[in-house]
């Protein structure tokens, strides 16, 4: 299973990731939840070359992939799942959720350390939110996301298979809860017991700080209600919601090569002389 998985991760990762974005832009086209404020061109040209450019750098800065670092726990005996006698079912089910759980736990932690924040904000600054949202992220936080789940992935001993499990339906579900989309709201009350909603991450991405610092989960929202950081609506409605953050406003910060130094730029513009808060 782990040499499959290694042979065809790729192609599996792809075929997923056309088949969400080509269903939520659809989606989108047919039914947007609010109107777009910038230039979609712009946004989604240089959102989609960001994410082309992660694909490649993390190729080749991280050779190895989670799939990889999986098939090397399991072949040494690292990791609680590859030494206790665990059903294997129920360790694809532990593994995913542990990865899905360090994951909202960076989130929060990428939003509390102000370095941190500085690489993350970029994925904030975006002035509207839609799927190619859920692709655009600092090339520096891909690696750093990269090595916590590798760290996970050797403590836990997670099974290759849930490896690929979790590595599909982040990448899938970020599309989907990016998604500029509009879903009935009986749909939505009862869908965001199992899974975050569009409208209930659009609060993630209000420009107000306490909404910013709220509903961190990508792929379940139990963890966000389970510490305390479940918010179900924002104070200005989702149509009147301004979203983003107060320093990159301008159109031009749109731009991949403004996204790029973001992290070392202060909101006026000027470079920092260090990467400070």
């Amino acid at each position: 299973m782990g040499i499959f998985l290694l042979s065809y991760e790729l192609l599996l990762r792809i075929g997923f990731f056309l088949g969400v974005f080509a269903i939520m832009a659809g989606w989108e086209l047919l039914a947007p939840r609010r109107g777009l404020q910038a230039d979609k061109a712009v946004r989604w040209t240089n959102n989609l070359a960001l994410m082309l450019l992660n694909s490649l750098l993390i190729r080749v800065m991280l050779p190895v992939t989670a799939i990889g670092v999986a098939e090397f726990a399991a072949q040494r005996g690292i990791g609680l799942f590859n030494f206790l006698p665990v059903p294997y079912a129920l360790s694809v089910l532990l593994a995913v959720l542990a990865l899905d759980l360090a994951i909202y736990l960076q989130h929060r932690i990428f939003h509390a350390v102000p370095v941190l924040w500085r690489l993350h904000r970029m994925h904030h600054a975006d002035l509207d939110v839609d799927v190619t949202t859920g692709t655009r992220f600092h090339p520096i936080e891909i690696v750093l996301s990269m090595l916590v789940k590798f760290a996970v992935i050797l403590l836990v001993g997670a099974p290759a298979s849930a490896v690929l499990v979790f590595e599909v339906l982040l990448n899938a579900t970020s599309m989907l809860n990016h998604g500029n989309v509009r879903m009935p709201a009986p749909m939505d009350r009862v869908l965001r017991w199992m899974a975050v909603t569009p409208d209930m991450h659009r609060v993630h991405h209000s420009v107000r700080s306490g909404e910013t610092n709220s509903n961190f989960g990508f792929n379940l929202p139990w963890w966000d209600r389970l510490f305390g950081t479940y918010r179900a609506q924002p104070h200005d409605g989702h149509d009147r919601m301004l979203l983003g953050i107060k320093q990159f406003r301008s159109s031009r910060e749109l731009w991949i090569d403004r996204l790029l130094l973001q992290p070392f730029r202060r909101g006026d513009g000027g470079m920092l002389t260090i990467l400070s808060s």
